[in-house]
């Protein structure tokens, strides 16, 4: 069995302390590091998703059904078209974006999205060339099944592997009776081929998941590392393998917010266990491998944004184990989205508001 570190250890957690106000150009102090938050673009209604071009420019989803282009000096272009319709109404609208791996020679890219159709609304992912003046030859990549009413729990990332596939996370959409159902799609990591002129049919990779909203490859192994939101408390690591049970909703660290216990416990044969929880919960979204120079004793540690608690945690790894936790932002008071390292080694963050901002942390003297 995996240890397990709730943040109740908090011998082992440490806040980053601000030096002072927490504006642009603060000054923070971390365990390793002192950085400043510098914030490259305002005006992005609730922010969900970023990847960066080649030339260092952004893609930047905004959950009510528009994609722009940032400029690297922070401009925002006008929304992008040909954008797939969206369900934009409680925690849905549009979600992820992802470059194709061939992105230089294709120009492809990949969105996740909340869909309505026949039955209700479910996760979606499509593919597009991005063009001049939008996306172009827009193509269906994964449709949840079967859809269901309600605005609330889709996931979803995107992460390609290293031999032709995307996985896409899915969320529970509050059915927690499907979870565990091999014939439904909520709650799952889904695996989808991208070769050829259309991509294959989407297989369950993993199962028992509540809402998964970060997902990342582990930089040096390759293994597909989430993270997902778990109910009052139990939010969770994982390091899902195929065909595996991640125990949702018969196993949780959490309870029900209303305070009744879910499930059977926390631990039960044939379900796998987190490799590092949360409890009480932060609500986690977004998350990163750090591979960049500019914080070098930083490097190869895992970055995950939160919700509920308005932070960054720092999570230092032995392996598939967490050593040691540090809350980092809390002073800037606002709901982290996303995380992403960028191609000057440094890392970006997405702030989940209406007037949502793209943050850059910056070694400081």
């Amino acid at each position: 069995m995996k240890t397990i570190l709730p943040f109740v250890l908090a011998a082992l957690v440490a806040g980053g302390a601000c030096t002072q106000s927490a504006s642009q150009d603060s000054i923070y102090s971390s365990q390793h590091h002192r950085f400043r938050v510098v914030t490259v673009a305002t005006g992005l209604e609730h922010p969900w998703g970023l990847a960066f071009l080649p030339d260092g420019r952004m893609l930047v989803t905004e959950r009510p059904g528009r994609l722009r282009i940032v400029e690297r000096d922070g401009r925002l272009n006008a929304p992008l078209a040909g954008v797939p319709a969206v369900y934009a109404q409680g925690q849905g609208g549009l979600l992820d974006v992802a470059l194709a791996p061939d992105f230089d020679r294709t120009r492809m890219i990949y969105l996740s999205y909340a869909e309505r159709g026949e039955g209700g609304v479910g996760t979606a992912a499509a593919r597009a060339r991005l063009g001049d003046n939008g996306l172009e030859n827009v193509q269906l990549v994964f449709r949840q099944q079967p859809k269901v009413s309600g605005g609330a729990h889709f996931g979803s990332r995107l992460v390609f592997t290293s031999d032709g596939y995307l996985f896409i996370t899915t969320g529970d959409r509050q059915r927690r009776e499907f979870v565990q159902d091999l014939n439904r799609q909520q709650g799952k990591v889904i695996r989808v081929r991208i070769s050829g002129a259309v991509p294959g049919e989407p297989e369950i990779w993993s199962y028992g998941h509540r809402n998964l909203q970060g997902a990342a490859r582990h930089p040096e192994t390759g293994q597909l590392w989430t993270v997902e939101h778990g109910a009052r408390g139990g939010d969770e690591v994982n390091a899902p393998r195929q065909g595996r049970n991640y125990g949702w909703p018969v196993i949780t660290y959490g309870r029900d917010y209303s305070g009744v216990r879910i499930g059977e416990g926390t631990a039960k044969d044939g379900m796998e266990q987190p490799i590092h929880y949360w409890d009480p919960s932060i609500a986690p979204s977004g998350m990163l491998f750090y591979t960049g120079d500019r914080f070098p004793q930083w490097k190869g540690n895992l970055f995950v944004g939160a919700l509920g608690h308005q932070l960054l945690a720092r999570l230092e790894l032995d392996g598939e184990r967490v050593t040691r936790e540090e809350r980092l932002l809390r002073e800037v008071n606002t709901r982290i989205r996303d995380v992403r390292q960028g191609p000057d080694g440094l890392i970006y963050l997405l702030t989940d508001e209406g007037d949502g901002r793209i943050l850059r942390l910056e070694p400081a003297p």
